[in-house]
Parts: structure tokens; sequence; C-alpha cells
């Protein structure tokens, strides 16, 4: 979302109204997003409270008032990330919106629990790139900014991804054929 450059700046030289505004503008982003990782109401709004806290206190280190945005998402990235290890359980994800934009080629008789299983088998490097891409429709880029990697090592992550996604889906579906 692009914001007022000027109230950015003038979050980061201290105005906690402008920093408000800011927020209020990002809510439904934020609320969106957490709820997408962490998977229940509650801990959506704890995330976001803390987002909200560690941004407040931190807003004067933005650098780059233009990707406020980012930065705000990084830091509820985070929090989300602190909350499931509290919990320690895996990254919920929307089933039926990744099914429809991983591989349109696929029969869309595969089941979803198919699709949990493979994303469950990929290792984190793998899994929240593809999420953050299908699922958030973000950019290479963007997911660049928030994971802090270089644009190179996401592309490469969502094509071996992909490539992993495609062959447990394709041997589950045919294991699922032989069983019925």
């Amino acid at each position: 979302m692009k914001h007022d450059l000027h109230a950015v700046k003038r979050a980061i030289h201290g105005d906690a109204d402008a920093f408000e505004e800011l927020l209020f503008n990002e809510e439904k982003m934020l609320y969106y997003k957490a709820l997408s990782y962490v998977g229940n109401k509650e801990d959506a709004l704890d995330a976001i409270q803390e987002t909200a806290y560690n941004a407040f206190l931190a807003v004067g280190q933005l650098r780059n008032p233009e990707y406020f945005s980012t930065w705000l998402f990084r830091i509820l990235i985070r929090e989300c990330y602190r909350l499931l290890k509290v919990r320690d359980q895996m990254i919920p994800y929307e089933e039926s919106e990744l099914l429809k934009k991983l591989d349109h080629k696929q029969d869309e008789e595969i089941d979803s629990f198919h699709l949990s299983e493979a994303l469950a088998r990929l290792n984190s490097s793998y899994q929240t790139p593809i999420i953050l891409f299908y699922y958030h429709d973000l950019s290479i880029e963007d997911i660049s900014e928030i994971l802090e990697k270089p644009v190179g090592t996401v592309k490469t992550n969502l094509r071996r991804a992909r490539k992993k996604l495609k062959s447990e889906l394709e041997r589950s579906y045919q294991l699922h054929e032989k069983v019925t």
C-alpha cells in the first residue's frame, strides 16, 4: 500500500498520531496476513499488537519511508514466527487458494489433504516463499526484502519448491488413484 510519505516522515520523527494513522491504513492487511500465518483470530490480534508495539519503538530507525509497508510486514512475519515457535505449530495457509494457483494443469480432483502433506514436507526456506508468492500475491522482490534474502535465492527456492510440490502431488495423486 502506498502511504503519504509526509505522514511516514512525521512518524519517523516521533509523531504518534501520524504513526497511528499509518497503522489504521494497514489494519486489514495486517490482520489477514497474521491470520493466514497463525490460524486463529486471537493469535492474529496478539501478533498485530506486538507488531504495532515493536514498530512504534523502531520507527525512528526506518531509513526509507517509501518501504514502510514492507518494513511493517517484515516485523509482522517475525512476530508470527515467534508465536508459532511458542505454539510449536506449522504455518497455516489457505489450501484452496494454493491449489488453484500452484498448478493450473493439475486435475481439480486433487484432495487438499495431499497439498497439506506436500507443503508440510517442505522445509521453511521453501514453504514461506510459496505461501507469500501464491497466497499473498507478493512479488519476488517483495519476498526478497521481507525474508532478507537475495532475489536469486528467492527465485531458486520458489523453483525448487514448485518442483518438489509437483512431484509430491503427482505421487500422492497416483497413490490415491490406486487405492480407489
